[in-house]
């Protein structure tokens, strides 16, 4: 961020410079203050969405550079707002408002400004009434040291009222240009957003989301910022303008659904990245947007990175023992990131840089995530496996953007382990964590692999890791009703890490299976066993023998079962009539449920269930369902296994069917008819 101060006098422009801003008003769209109509008071729902609860009738924003009474440049974005509300709903979410403003150093700082807030509606007689917001409920928090938040909450909220609201927001900070999001979790009437960009600076802009913009003009505005003219007629450096209106219009609202990386990805809008300036005073140009080589040198000969890569002599002597009995490269890898895991404790912020270098993370045993990956790749070259420093987004942080190398789209690191021809990426944030296996967080598209010696190269995050999990079910169907014998179930790959990290989480293993029972509605666990728990790279295997209270009696002719014992999929996670964004499950899953029941000789299964299978195009999965039978003993088996990390939005309808069907099936019950 750049704040470009003047030192001349320049009071003798200040007659231009209004000139100047009262030409861009009047190039402004902005809708009308205040003019609320009483048939908008009168709606009771939105025609093209009459499930929302709110709607934007109007929306319009402004961003333009200009100077301001002390001649430095701002960039100045206003914001206009008109809301409809049918009901109480969206009252805390649209009626109150939060404004995020940010201090750099204490003396450049941002500013809201103009804050103006009034809620129209009807009283018992049917006349139109309004109350303003009192300027002394807008409030200010201070949330760190260079964030604080402008507060306030529209006054007299009621079922159909209608609220408006405006303010600005003025900043020195041009090189965050303001973005706009068109979409939002209530629909928008309109939406429109202005932007008037003085030729001194050159910025990309990048339009996000599924939906198409209904208005995009562009004009040129003459001379729409001069420095250094007068009104005698001294020349001095001006520039155009280009103005450019976006809009769209009848824009539905955001639904987020499960299975999706971070909703910022796919809300509709537009960003801003500024990729060159002009000084105004010496007409230089400065390009600010990188080349990958330039973004490879800046890590290199930063401290908080590159050259803590370097410190090797940290780790030799440490590495020399770590490793010392180690036959094979693999071996060795292994005990090298079992150590760092074991030896540096995640203080749960997610970084790519070390805040105060790895030494330090090391003595104090704590560090981010940084200072512990960062120290990872340092302690495997050490210990002579090739090793790079992977910087990459989080799901929660967004997608990054490849068009132009940005160190600000990346939040955090990992390290990519090179043993003959085979890569393994690592995290060392987790003890739980084994070798070779990345956090659900880490896994969202791709990453930027760096080295010291070499350029840094796009690396595919959507890993081989799988989650699959099997239960088996070996039960009796005893004389007096109940049910009883043995659960087991095996956890692998990332099934088994969250297995783990979930028995961690509490007191005992006694209190677990406490847990577990109270899942099993009306069984009673006998005994319980559970292997591998802390040996990270095998199955966790529990069984448990169980006793359940199925039939209170046997003296009936018929008897209903429903062999799907657990985890019975009830609700379809996928309700949308279409989806505009990827369903995104992080990587592929297979689980397996077999049912062997071994009933009284007296009876038989008078509607055994049929074999099923449904699959998804292109093999991206399948539901299947087998049931076999001999003598008393029947085993029926069912697989849900997806194949795919990501879903397109052509493949969602698939998705939503398969789970019909697996509803549809799952809730099927068996009948156990007596013989003759």
């Amino acid at each position: 961020m750049n704040d470009l101060n003047f030192m001349t006098d320049m009071k003798r422009l200040l007659p231009i410079l209004t000139g100047i801003l009262l030409s861009v008003s009047a190039l402004a769209q902005d809708f009308k203050h205040g003019d609320v109509s009483s048939a908008e008071l009168d709606m009771k729902n939105y025609d093209k969405d009459t499930s929302a609860h709110a709607v934007f009738l109007n929306e319009y924003g402004d961003s333009h550079i200009a100077f301001d009474n002390d001649y430095r440049v701002k960039m100045t974005f206003k914001y206009h707002a008109r809301i409809k509300f049918f009901d109480s709903k969206e009252f805390e979410n649209h009626g109150t408002f939060e404004v995020h403003v940010y201090s750099g150093d204490g003396q450049a700082y941002e500013e809201v400004q103009d804050v103006k807030g009034t809620t129209y509606f009807k009283d018992d007689n049917g006349n139109l009434q309004k109350e303003d917001l009192d300027p002394k409920k807008v409030f200010t928090t201070s949330d760190t040291k260079h964030w604080s938040t402008v507060k306030f909450a529209m006054p007299g909220l009621r079922k159909g009222c209608v609220i408006e609201v405006s303010y600005s927001v003025v900043s020195p900070y041009l090189f965050n240009f303001h973005s706009w999001d068109f979409q939002d979790d209530i629909p928008k009437a309109s939406s429109t957003y202005e932007v008037h960009i003085p030729g001194f600076w050159y910025y990309n802009a990048m339009l996000k989301g599924y939906l198409k913009l209904t208005r995009n003009t562009s004009t040129l505005e003459k001379a729409c910022m001069t420095y250094g003219t007068s009104t005698m007629g001294n020349t001095g450096i001006s520039a155009d303008c280009s103005h450019i209106v976006y809009g769209m219009d009848n824009i539905p609202a955001f639904v987020e659904e499960d299975y999706m990386t971070s909703p910022k990805n796919y809300i509709s809008g537009i960003t801003f990245e500024l990729a060159e300036e002009t000084d105004i005073n010496t007409g230089a140009k400065r390009k600010i947007t990188k080349d990958w080589k330039d973004i490879d040198k800046t890590l290199k000969d930063d401290f908080s990175f590159g050259s803590q890569l370097k410190r090797a002599s940290l780790f030799k002597d440490r590495i020399a023992t770590v490793a010392a009995d180690k036959a094979d490269q693999l071996a060795k890898a292994k005990a090298i990131y079992y150590y760092i895991n074991h030896n540096i404790k995640w203080n749960e912020l997610n970084n790519y840089w070390s805040n105060d270098g790895i030494k330090q993370a090391l003595d104090k045993h704590t560090g981010n995530a940084g200072d512990i990956n960062l120290a990872l790749v340092t302690a495997l070259n050490t210990g002579g496996i090739p090793a790079d420093a992977v910087l990459l987004s989080t799901r929660s942080h967004g997608a990054l953007t490849k068009l132009y190398p940005n160190l600000d789209n990346f939040n955090y690191v990992v390290a990519r382990a090179t043993i003959g021809d085979k890569s393994y990426l690592l995290d060392g944030t987790d003890p739980m964590l084994p070798f070779g296996m990345l956090p659900m967080r880490c896994l969202n598209d791709q990453g930027r692999a760096f080295s010291l010696d070499k350029p840094s190269d796009w690396v595919d995050l959507n890993t081989s890791q799988r989650e699959t999990t099997t239960y088996n079910f070996d039960l009796t169907l005893q004389a007096d009703g109940k049910l009883k014998g043995t659960i087991k179930r095996y956890s692998v790959g990332y099934d088994a890490y969250l297995k783990r990290k979930e028995i961690k989480k509490f007191n005992s293993i006694d209190e677990y299976v406490e847990h577990v029972e109270q899942g099993l509605g009306k069984a009673k666990i006998l005994k319980s066993d559970i292997v591998n728990l802390d040996s990270l790279e095998m199955p966790v295997e529990e069984s448990y023998e169980v006793e359940m209270n199925l039939f209170n009696n046997m003296n009936h002719d018929k008897l209903m079962f429903n062999p799907v014992l657990m985890d019975q999929v009830k609700t379809n996670p996928f309700k949308l009539a279409q989806r505009d964004y990827p369903v995104d499950w992080g990587m592929p899953s297979d689980e397996r449920f077999i049912i062997t029941i071994h009933v009284p000789d007296q009876y038989t299964i008078e509607n055994p269930p049929q074999n099923l299978s449904f699959g998804l195009p292109n093999q991206g999965g399948r539901f299947l369902t087998d049931y076999q039978s001999e003598g008393n003993t029947f085993t029926f088996s069912y697989v849900t296994q997806f194949n795919k990390s990501i879903y397109t939005v052509e493949e969602y309808p698939y998705l939503k069917e398969l789970y019909n069907k697996i509803i549809l099936v799952e809730k099927n019950e068996m009948v156990f008819k007596k013989k003759g």
